[in-house]
């Protein structure tokens, strides 16, 4: 029986995809299974870990029985995922011993700012390249070891594990045999050394987190192991190309050389660019990022993390009720072909990059009496592009590389209105490929080359893809107006500390 698909698990925020890819790099079929969000209090979000495993067998399943294809024609499995997800699991049972605590969960706010006041903020970025702040993974960890019940108990009996959402499908994929995790999943837990490609003791102590839980690391490309051959495959199938989704995204755009950036557009928006082999020294709201581990050489990145983006499209048709299909908002659309000065802050999380304010919360702005439902909605729409051209004139400002294009994936991308206003809020070309699973692919191009599917990155590249570009087509004057509008909405969110800041900026 040949060997001619790999399988891709994209497991997201808001749920499960399983694609099935050959050897040209066509998806030949998908299936998808959204998962429930918890949200107990302000500002905690949470996700069932079980359930997010058990929708990986289903989703499997059903795309290879919609294919016609047997298990032993998989070359490969590969995994892509939501990063900074934090879940802590029972070794001797499977079982988690709290839900995941998601990316986007602000409770452990309180804790980042102590350590940020007892002067650890500089430490933790110079060795993670991130920022002390709840978005990432380790005080998450500390938080369920100190608050779930038993955590400390199994803690001294040696029964805990800690990973991230990769390293718990891998667990369970192999049936418990392997626990372990890749560079880019790694790197943002706020306990990875970028340097030293290793787990940090002096992190691990800040944060109270013992190495023991923690899963080993490997490069994105490495065959971390085998399907258990009593499980859902019922055959051992080798499982690599294991890499967050960001980083994914922007490996399956083809931004394979320095310079290079993209932007998924998801439930929030992660803002990537490639700088090459030396790891950069992220400043002013941006981190620095491990974009993969190759061939046993490490590629660095600098990324803008934007918390809130798509999810606020999701907010305005869940909660406020003013659309019900994508289509009807577009039509919707059609009747504010400007936001009439209305802006929607999405802080519901908090603010991420540049500002990084986890105590900012949302707002609307700029309202009349003739104000209605379709500015509100654009008002939605609109945030999620100034948000990205913060991020973007901040890289460009740090790097000093100035940006010819900016490559677009994710679902929110398949919105040509967010897509033009886009580049012309940017002035420049915005390339949006059509194939709509980047993240997938991405994974499934890093597994391909390990396993022999292609030869290298030229092979996938000459691979084409069909592209929709959108070229700026806005006045300098209209550009400006509506950005200055912008950044006057979000000065009015922001903390005293946070607003203190950027007006010394």
């Amino acid at each position: 029986m040949t060997k001619d698909y790999i399988l891709a698990i994209d497991q997201s925020t808001s749920g499960t995809k399983a694609l099935l890819v050959d050897r040209n790099g066509s998806v030949v079929a998908r299936s998808m299974l959204e998962h429930k969000q918890y949200y107990p209090r302000d500002g905690w979000v949470e996700h069932d870990p079980l359930e997010i495993y058990y929708n990986v067998e289903e989703t499997a399943i059903s795309v290879l029985e919609s294919a016609g294809i047997e298990p032993g024609q998989l070359a490969a499995l590969t995994i892509t995922n939501q990063r900074e997800t934090a879940v802590l699991w029972d070794r001797t049972t499977g079982l988690p011993v709290y839900p995941a605590i998601v990316w986007q969960c602000q409770r452990t706010a309180d804790r980042c700012a102590a350590l940020k006041a007892e002067g650890h903020e500089e430490t933790v970025r110079a060795k993670s390249g991130l920022l002390l702040d709840p978005y990432f993974s380790a005080a998450k960890w500390e938080w369920m070891l100190d608050n779930a019940e038993g955590a400390r108990t199994k803690l001294e009996e040696g029964k805990l594990l800690a990973g991230t959402i990769d390293s718990w499908l891998l667990w369970n994929l192999t049936g418990g045999k392997v626990h372990a995790t890749d560079y880019t999943n790694a790197s943002r837990t706020s306990l990875f050394n970028i340097h030293t490609l290793a787990w940090d003791e002096e992190l691990c102590s800040l944060f109270g987190i013992p190495f023991e839980l923690l899963p080993e690391v490997k490069g994105s490309d490495e065959v971390f192991g085998y399907t258990e051959e009593a499980g859902v495959f019922g055959q051992r199938i080798p499982v690599t190309g294991i890499i967050g989704d960001s980083q994914a995204a922007m490996f399956g755009n083809h931004c394979f050389t320095a310079g290079m950036a993209k932007a998924t557009y998801g439930t929030g928006t992660s803002v990537l660019m490639n700088v090459g082999e030396k790891a950069p020294d992220a400043e002013n709201g941006l981190v620095a990022a491990i974009a993969w581990g190759m061939g046993g050489q490490v590629t660095y990145a600098i990324e803008a993390v934007i918390r809130t983006s798509g999810d606020s499209i999701k907010w305005v048709r869940a909660q406020l009720g003013l659309f019900s299909t994508f289509e009807e908002m577009e039509r919707v659309l059609l009747n504010a072909p400007d936001n009439g000065g209305v802006y929607l802050v999405p802080a519901f999380v908090g603010l991420g990059a540049p500002y990084w304010d986890p105590y900012a919360r949302a707002s609307i702005t700029g309202m009349n009496r003739g104000s209605g439902k379709a500015h509100i909605i654009r008002a939605a729409l609109e945030s999620i592009v100034y948000q990205v051209r913060d991020a973007v004139r901040l890289m460009e400002s740090v790097t000093g590389t100035p940006l010819a294009e900016l490559r677009a994936d994710g679902g929110a991308s398949d919105n040509e209105t967010l897509m033009q206003f886009q580049a012309d809020m940017l002035n420049i070309q915005v390339v949006k490929s059509e194939v709509a699973e980047l993240s997938a692919l991405g994974s499934v191009y890093m597994g391909g080359l390990r396993i022999g599917f292609w030869s290298s990155t030229d092979d996938i590249a000459n691979r084409q893809q069909a592209y929709r570009r959108y070229e700026p087509h806005m006045e300098e004057a209209e550009r400006e107006r509506n950005y200055n509008g912008w950044k006057r909405a979000v000065a009015s969110v922001l903390s005293s500390g946070t607003a203190e800041r950027w007006n010394n900026l």
